[in-house]
């Protein structure tokens, strides 16, 4: 489990792969057929730190991949999508893990996680079959939803990845997402809100969208479809006087931390 805490921010031959591998996935992200998305205002918990009852009021919840969904919920699947988890750097393939031009794996040493390596179509399908069949578990236990983390990798790495790899990335696990029946959740990087065509993004997943004033760029973008995760109190008292009456707000522990448990922290508007 990841969390993201105010993360903000060739030859012909090549070239042509590389453009159609990304017009298929603007192709093929819009689901053939609607998928359910979450409702709008709705009551929120954000519990991908650990699963716990949800709390009363609560009508969206979303969980980390490992854990069973909420019955009754809209429930939305937590992956850790263009990031290794922690110490699962043998889980994947060696030249799928991005690395210097010393071949030293590049990590998020934020999270001590190896990014991984999205900058040719062939590794990113590669990816993506892994990271996908991730999300055919998410649907297999019941999920209405996925929540792809790590989409603002590129925006710490721009030496090495760029935001059309990213979109690109992105449209290839939504595509699948769809074809399983699954809406997904765009995670946090607002620069992308606008390329919903690309990446196939149903709603949004945004952590402390009012402390960095990006709420509004969200709301247009999805239609008000925005589940708002704030870590403080000021935070909180600013999502909730200016979107309160608009998007589903939440205030949650740094870590997440499941009820019962000394630190844990849920408030709302």
């Amino acid at each position: 489990m990841t969390l993201r805490i105010g993360a903000r921010r060739s030859l012909a031959a090549a070239v042509a792969a590389a453009t159609a591998t990304v017009l298929l996935a603007a192709c093929v992200s819009t689901p053939s057929d609607p998928v359910a998305l979450p409702p709008l205002h709705g009551g929120f918990d954000y519990q991908i730190g650990g699963a716990y009852e949800p709390p009363a009021g609560a009508k969206i919840v979303s969980r980390d991949r490992t854990s069973a969904p909420a019955p009754g919920l809209y429930n939305i699947c937590y992956v850790n999508a263009f990031q290794a988890q922690p110490g699962d750097e043998d889980d994947w393939e060696p030249d799928l893990l991005l690395r210097t031009a010393d071949g030293e794996i590049v990590y998020d040493k934020d999270w001590d996680e190896a990014v991984l390596d999205l900058r040719t179509a062939g590794k990113r399908e590669r990816i993506a079959a892994k990271v996908n069949a991730w999300i055919d578990g998410c649907a297999a236990k019941g999920y209405q939803a996925v929540e792809p983390d790590n989409l603002d990798t590129y925006e710490r790495f721009p030496t090495y990845l760029d935001a059309d790899q990213a979109t690109s990335f992105a449209g290839l696990l939504s595509a699948h997402a769809h074809a399983k029946g699954l809406a997904v959740g765009q995670k946090n990087t607002v620069d992308l809100a606008g390329a919903r065509d690309e990446t196939g993004f149903d709603f949004a997943v945004t952590e402390e969208c009012a402390t960095f004033d990006e709420c509004g760029e969200f709301a247009d973008a999805f239609e008000d479809r925005v589940l708002v995760v704030e870590y403080t109190a000021k935070g909180l008292a600013k999502a909730c006087s200016g979107w309160g009456d608009r998007l589903s707000i939440v205030r949650r522990d740094h870590d997440v931390l499941p009820a019962g448990g000394s630190g844990h922290v849920r408030q709302t508007c």
